[in-house]
């Protein structure tokens, strides 16, 4: 588990202290630290401390640099099942905070972020803020996140790259798995493999994203990992009048690898509502497909995405603007239940729900694996 937390003191040593039992820190991690400027801004002390070999499904407290409140947090499970909550375009507004209340309020083991955290725009205190914000819950549970449109923050020949608040404060396993970019990685838990992909950086087929992918999914062993579930920013599939067509160039690029692959479920943000797809394949229904969710209804400041295309296109299943969040609960090596909670009523009310088999136990579906290597 990597500890990542930011201080105004630069004298603050980048070490983590934890144990199984409240007050009593049988071991400690010392790490690394970093800071960034951007324009005026400076940021503050930036620490990241990987501790372990943990124990799974188990409670760890912990303190950081050596003082301050007691924090604790609990491992994910070794095994199925296993629980994820799974919110897009989270922001910083009254709606965020009921949607966090929401996750907050039930168990779950992971949280999955496809994008769009703290909705600074270059304006840097914003992602501290941010911090405070999530810090109740994300010092409890993981939080594995890829980079949305809003963690860009380019600005011509001065940082012409961009995202450059964002891998100093949210460092993901990229390197771990293979990747060379924190904007694209992957792990495995409980039974998933998941995928992270980066909307916002070279995904054709001469890129490395492309290329990583490729040997991503070559290398995944379905009987360790039945499940397979891909995070995205910009939806391939949508049909509200926003953002339309924002991932067809990405989806052109990519959706066979996914297809080959038998990928189980794509989760997009961007679009502020909810859409549920049926399984699909280049823009038609096809039981060997992903179900494709659209999930970016966390809480932004922009507001809902209101308009949706009429009539609906066939493969859409479910569609609404609402805030919400989802929770996908894997139960075993062939069966999950997926929820949409929209958080409009004082509890999280479940609008929507399906059950899932994966594909990897679907005899119609299997492709031999001697051809799903010669394609990818």
């Amino acid at each position: 588990m990597r500890v990542s937390w930011v201080t105004s003191d630069h004298h603050s040593p980048s070490t983590v202290e934890y144990g199984t039992t409240p007050g009593k820190y049988e071991a400690s991690a010392k790490g690394v630290d970093t800071k960034y400027t951007y324009f005026f801004y400076t940021s503050g002390k930036i620490h990241h401390v990987v501790i372990g070999p943990l124990e799974p499904r188990t409670t760890y407290y912990y303190r950081c640099g050596g003082s301050g409140p007691e924090f604790s947090f609990r491992t994910p499970p070794s095994s199925l099942p296993i629980e994820f909550v799974v919110v897009g375009d989270l922001g910083q507004t009254e709606w965020t905070a009921s949607t966090l209340a929401h996750i907050g309020a039930m168990d779950y083991d992971v949280l999955l972020l496809p994008g769009d955290l703290s909705y600074a725009n270059t304006q840097q205190p914003l992602w501290d803020s941010f911090g405070r914000l999530v810090e109740h819950y994300a010092s409890k549970r993981p939080w594995m996140v890829t980079e949305g449109n809003h963690e860009v923050e380019s600005f011509p020949i001065i940082y012409p790259q961009g995202f450059k608040a964002y891998n100093a404060r949210w460092p993901m396993p990229y390197e771990e798995s293979g990747s060379t970019s924190n904007l694209y990685y992957s792990f495995d838990v409980a039974g998933t493999h998941i995928i992270m992909l980066g909307s916002y950086t070279n995904f054709e087929a001469e890129s490395d994203q492309y290329k990583w992918l490729m040997t991503d999914l070559v290398g995944i062993d379905r009987k360790v990992t039945p499940w397979v579930v891909v995070l995205l920013h910009a939806p391939w599939y949508n049909s509200n009048e926003a953002h339309k067509g924002e991932g067809e160039s990405m989806r052109k690029a990519m959706e066979e690898l996914l297809y080959l692959a038998r990928v189980d479920v794509v989760y997009a943000g961007h679009v502020h509502a909810y859409e549920r797809f049926t399984r699909v394949y280049n823009n038609k229904e096809d039981p060997c497909g992903p179900v494709y969710i659209t999930i970016g209804d966390g809480g932004n400041r922009e507001g809902l995405a209101m308009s949706f295309e009429k009539p609906s296109p066939a493969i859409s299943e479910y569609r609404e603007p609402s805030f919400g969040h989802g929770r996908l609960r894997i139960l075993n090596s062939t069966h999950a239940h997926w929820t949409w909670r929209r958080n409009n009523e004082s509890e999280s009310h479940v609008a929507d729900e399906q059950w899932l088999e994966t594909l990897s136990s679907s005899k119609a579906c299997k492709l031999p694996l001697s051809k799903v290597n010669d394609e990818l």
